[in-house]
């Protein structure tokens, strides 16, 4: 299993805390948000994990060289122009040929990446699906790629920030995604491509089986993209998500 962490957006949502640290490196509890997501991938077995690259990029790689501080080797993509969350993965195709993780890199959480990686094996497994995305219940579904599951977990209906008017349910894209390599067939190279606004519809709409699991109630998902998200992480307790 290897990991994938989107981090080459500027972060223009926050930019008065981004014009000289790309949003990743942004400290949640003293350290880099990155540095938490490095742990968190290597606490469940996932030591091979690329990085995409975009605004500021030296910061992420004078701070984190090849991982090895981390106990993880590290892989870094550079995107001259942005390629988006899918495309960002596309251009990584040799490095991503077995199952992996993609992480957006504005996410602190303490999810049990096990239980996620568990369920997307067996509906890999039993149902031929080629994605998971783990749910959370969030506060302001405008903001977010909100979904929709039936019983079983398979994804009947995805929509990315809709308007107002037009909400169906308040669960939405955790940003931690779990990947076959197969889907990257599905990702045009070298054009910019997003999970949310084009891989997901266009598996949907091709019938292919993507499922979704809930966070379970102890978990949290903190976008730190905003100020108000920025500021949440920051209070939040992390007995359960410990730098060591």
């Amino acid at each position: 299993m290897k990991a994938l962490i989107l981090a080459a957006g500027k972060g223009t949502r926050i930019s008065d805390l981004t014009q000289h640290c790309p949003k990743p490196m942004l400290p949640v509890a003293g350290r880099p948000l990155l540095e938490h997501l490095l742990v968190w991938l290597r606490r469940y077995g996932i030591s091979q994990i690329a990085i995409n690259l975009h605004y500021l990029p030296e910061v992420i790689v004078n701070h984190f060289r090849d991982g090895q501080a981390w106990d993880v080797a590290l892989t870094y993509s550079y995107e001259p122009t942005l390629l988006g969350t899918a495309g960002a993965a596309k251009a990584l195709s040799a490095f991503l040929d077995e199952p992996f993780v993609v992480l957006y890199g504005d996410v602190f959480t303490n999810v049990d990446l096990a239980r996620v990686l568990h369920f997307h094996e067996e509906h890999c497994r039993n149902a031929g699906s080629l994605l998971t995305v783990a749910l959370y219940h969030v506060p302001n579904p405008t903001e977010c790629g909100l979904v929709e599951i039936n019983a079983q977990g398979r994804v009947t209906h995805f929509v990315e920030k809709p308007p107002a008017h037009e909400i169906f349910t308040d669960l939405a894209n955790s940003g931690i995604l779990v990947c076959e390599p197969e889907v990257l067939a599905y990702i045009p190279a070298g054009v910019a491509y997003d999970f949310g606004r084009n891989l997901l519809p266009r598996l949907l709409a091709d019938h292919q089986p993507v499922y979704g699991q809930t966070i379970a109630p102890t978990e949290f998902v903190v976008d730190i993209g905003t100020p108000a998200g920025y500021a949440r992480a920051q209070q939040t307790l992390l007995s359960t998500f410990v730098v060591a």
